[in-house]
């Protein structure tokens, strides 16, 4: 116990904005993404030496791009494979039954019709087949499945396989799948489900398109993405009960408060908590390392969540406190913090925001967060940026004081003042902020994108964003925006928003010079 609290201590006299890191201090760690954010500033010292810097390689939880190349530049060397995880292992007799199947397979494969062999096994078998038949033999399989055939085989999970195959092999006569409805007991993803959505919608398939997203809300592993089906069996056939159910959704998203405009129905805008002053004693928000210890308690199933809520409901904690709360109550209820009034109240409306709503969804305003590829702080700041943002400010910090939050907020503020002058509207700066500027200027310049000339338009070309991070990480920005706009004091509706999106006078420099 001792030990333990010396070890505490030492971590709370480590300053933050230390410039060198020993070997000592960083091996006493504990394992995790702020241990190999530290790892990675160990190695790029001039005073680690090679044989310290393959000794504490070995203590990263998972090797980023960002340590590979701190640790090649270092030693000369590629960092070693860390030992990949042990899957579920199989028993001898599962073993015997795994090759006894492919030995069918290959036998199947080798007979002169073995598409009329394949028929006559039941589902199971033919999905096992196909999965393991190679794209020369599928090609050999492949005949104009019917509705019936589909729906019984879409009971199975490796319907999901089949469906893959399908597509990338070209298979012209089981691609019939794509076009017809799937057992309503089907056991295919909700991924899979919503992409067959949409390209029924393409296809002016609506009932098809329904059909397919209403079977996919049950298969949603969030809340959000269930909204987000039911959003589109909505826009596929104009069922009023899908936006019955919708505003009924405890999560606040871009789907819930576009089915409150659509059924004129005021938001609900979250909890804005209002915390009493004051610090928790022995924490400092600053530290990822006593964040890292901190969710090590609230993932733990044993942790006592109230009392734990009750130690952090103070002011400076007000993003720890609802990150607690909402783990606590599995994201019931939704809260939106508006911490460090005094400095944010100086900007305007729309700055204050933007920048609510991306410090919500990068860190849930948590200051010393770090990403799995070194994101610094409460605005998820990248080391190459802040070195860029350093010299626009003609100041030197250290990365680590990315770790204070007004820090963190005025390197935001001065990134967003580039980003606004080509991006004005509030969609595109999030998908610059997450996936950078060149991509956006590319994304928005895309044909048949943010244009208008879409029977689904924007709501569609939101859903045909490639990069899924930043697809998704525009929606839940867009929406915190929304709801903070609200809570400033500007009523602002989403419908309103997206519907300008296609108007470069609104939205952005770039289309204009087209």
């Amino acid at each position: 116990m001792k030990r333990l609290r010396a070890l505490l201590a030492l971590l709370l006299l480590i300053p933050l904005g230390a410039q060198t890191f020993s070997y000592t201090w960083i091996h006493s760690l504990p394992k995790g993404v702020e241990k190999d954010y530290y790892i990675w500033r160990y190695l790029r010292q001039k005073s680690t030496t090679k044989a310290q810097a393959r000794r504490i390689i070995r203590e990263a939880s998972a090797l980023n791009p960002s340590l590979k190349k701190a640790y090649r530049r270092k030693t000369g060397l590629r960092p070693p494979t860390p030992p990949k995880h042990a899957g579920r292992k199989l028993s001898s007799a599962q073993r015997r039954e795994l090759a006894r199947k492919k030995a069918l397979v290959r036998k199947l494969l080798a007979t002169p019709n073995p598409r009329a062999a394949w028929l006559k096994l039941d589902p199971k078998m033919q999905l096992f087949v196909f999965k393991h038949a190679g794209t020369e033999g599928r090609k050999r399989l492949d005949y104009p499945i019917s509705e019936t055939e589909w729906q019984r085989l879409s009971r199975y999970r490796d319907a999901n396989l089949m469906i893959h195959y399908v597509r990338r092999d070209r298979l012209p006569g089981l691609s019939r799948i794509l076009r017809f409805k799937p057992a309503k007991d089907n056991a295919l993803r909700y991924d899979y489900l919503m992409r067959m959505g949409f390209e029924a919608l393409g296809r002016s398939q609506t009932d098809l398109a329904e059909y397919d997203f209403a079977r996919a809300v049950s298969k949603a592993s969030k809340r959000e993405s269930a909204d987000r089906a039911l959003f589109w069996a909505w826009k596929a056939e104009n069922d009023r009960d899908y936006l019955k159910k919708l505003v009924k959704s405890y999560n606040i998203n871009l789907y819930t408060l576009a089915a409150r405009d659509a059924l004129k129905l005021p938001y609900d805008l979250g909890i804005t908590p209002e915390l009493p002053p004051g610090k928790v004693p022995g924490f400092d928000i600053r530290n990822p390392i006593q964040w890292h210890r901190l969710k090590a308690k609230i993932f733990n199933p044993r942790t006592d969540m109230k009392a734990l809520a009750r130690k952090f409901h103070r002011e400076e904690t007000v993003g720890h406190w609802t990150y607690i709360k909402t783990k606590a109550g599995k994201d019931v209820p939704q809260y939106f913090p508006m911490p460090y009034r005094d400095y944010l109240a100086k900007f305007p409306v729309k700055r204050q925001a933007i920048l609510y709503a991306i410090a919500r969804q990068e860190s849930r305003f948590i200051p010393a967060s770090v990403s799995g590829s070194f994101a610094l702080g409460m605005m998820q700041i990248m080391p190459f940026l802040i070195d860029h943002l350093q010299k626009v400010r003609h100041e030197r910090i250290n990365y680590d004081d990315l770790f204070d939050p007004i820090v963190a907020l005025k390197y935001a503020n001065t990134h967003l003042d580039y980003l606004t002058k080509w991006l004005h509207h509030p969609l595109f700066v999030a998908y610059a902020y997450n996936a950078g500027i060149g991509y956006t200027k590319r994304l928005i310049r895309r044909k048949n994108l943010f244009e208008n000339n879409q029977k689904y338009d924007p709501w569609i070309s939101l859903e045909r964003v490639a990069n899924y991070q930043a697809n998704d990480y525009g929606k839940k920005v867009l929406a915190n925006y929304v709801i903070y706009m609200n809570k400033l004091g500007h009523p602002l509706r989403i419908t309103d928003l997206l519907s300008v999106v296609h108007r470069p006078e609104f939205t952005d420099e770039f289309r204009k010079k087209q």
